[in-house]
């Protein structure tokens, strides 16, 4: 691991160690992947104008958010079917984060019971795709109240299956069919088949999607099983009313970018959003977060506005906290960390993320993440 100088260096390594179908899942989005590629483009347009003789020798990255005290703005975005990709993903994850305390948010789409996950970190969040169906959302909530968690997050960009052709190109699906291409893929690469999938299948047998709902979902490969994703269609705001009339703990909407939206979110009582395109994987086209991020921030008052999306090296992150995000999160870069070495893969991952936030900051001529602003900045 040592060989990574930045987060961007796993993806290499894991694109070799995976099958095809699984490394175009992650890497992959909707369509053209104009919104994708919009979430690098946006942050290119940004530059620096540093200020100098600060004395920036006693700086720090620490911030808080949502009550809690964290070593850095940085935390792990959910990701789906993490265990697929790397042994006990999941959990590696959740342990790496909890070693350098940032937050780690559990995907609804996971292939781990969260009650594990919990286990080995029990100040992630978790993160729902909810339904627009009342019985279901409720077992949900109580289900995830029982374990412990105190952050929710609702994801609710998802209202409609988005157009994912590279994965049907590439022979992904979910549950995965096997077919004689996907069998050559999974053959042809024996580190991923023997190391990640054999091992998790002898140790716990066919993994599941466990957290969907308050019960174990489909299994990940079958021939006939299909996966239930609900009724997310009639998800509506009253259903978001209800989770927060239900839900005691800390409540984050996942995948706004209307202003409009987040001052509904604020009204409603929620207690932080992140604007997200969702990594491109939705609806193809839509804006970079970092767009409207300023204008968020205006409308958002005292709630504390996260972002994901494209984030790749400490000075991204810092353009988007100068722009008035107080949180920013990771996704990608960090499950190829864990296939290309687990758990202390991404602990590097996220150890290179913190040294490059700490040492930009000193270039930038700041002692705290509280001294960034706009006139940081200068638009290309």
């Amino acid at each position: 691991m040592g060989r990574a100088l930045s987060v961007e260096d796993f993806e290499a390594v894991a694109r070799r160690r995976l099958p095809r179908p699984l490394y175009v899942y992650i890497a992959s989005a909707a369509e053209t992947g104009a919104s994708l590629a919009d979430n690098r483009n946006a942050l290119a347009e940004w530059g620096f104008i540093p200020r100098v003789l600060a004395g920036v020798s006693g700086r720090t990255t620490e911030t808080s958010l949502l009550g809690h005290r964290y070593d850095a703005p940085i935390g792990i975005a959910p990701m789906g079917v993490s265990a697929l990709m790397a042994l006990d993903g999941d959990v590696a994850l959740a342990r790496a984060a909890f070693q350098h305390n940032i937050p780690m948010v559990l995907s609804g789409s996971s292939l781990t019971p969260m009650e594990e996950v919990f286990n080995a970190n029990p100040d992630c969040w978790f993160q729902a795709y909810v339904p627009g169906e009342e019985a279901k959302i409720l077992g949900l909530l109580d289900r995830v109240r029982a374990t412990g968690f105190k952050t929710l997050v609702v994801t609710v960009d998802t209202a409609v299956l988005a157009n994912r052709e590279n994965n049907i190109r590439s022979g992904f699906s979910t549950p995965l069919r096997m077919t004689p291409r996907l069998a050559w893929d999974f053959a042809s690469h024996p580190g991923w088949l023997l190391g990640t999938m054999a091992r998790t299948i002898l140790r716990r047998g066919m993994p599941h999607f466990e957290n969907s709902y308050a019960e174990r979902g489909a299994p990940i490969m079958s021939r006939n099983v299909m996966r239930d994703f609900g009724r997310k269609d009639h998800l509506t705001w009253d259903h978001l009313r209800l989770i927060r009339s239900r839900w005691p703990g800390k409540l984050v909407v996942k995948g706004v970018l209307a202003p409009e939206d987040v001052q509904r979110v604020v009204l409603l009582g929620g207690d932080g959003v992140i604007l997200s395109n969702h990594g491109g994987r939705q609806l193809d086209g839509a804006i970079s977060p970092l767009r409207i991020l300023p204008r968020v921030v205006e409308v958002a008052g005292a709630m504390p506005v996260m972002i994901d999306g494209g984030f790749r090296r400490g000075t991204d992150i810092l353009k988007a906290l100068a722009l008035g995000a107080s949180f920013v999160f990771v996704g990608r870069p960090f499950l190829y960390a864990a296939v290309a070495g687990g758990s202390s893969a991404v602990e590097h991952a996220i150890a290179i993320l913190k040294t490059e936030l700490h040492r930009d900051l000193g270039l930038m001529g700041r002692s705290c993440l509280s001294e960034l602003d706009v006139s940081a900045l200068y638009r290309l």
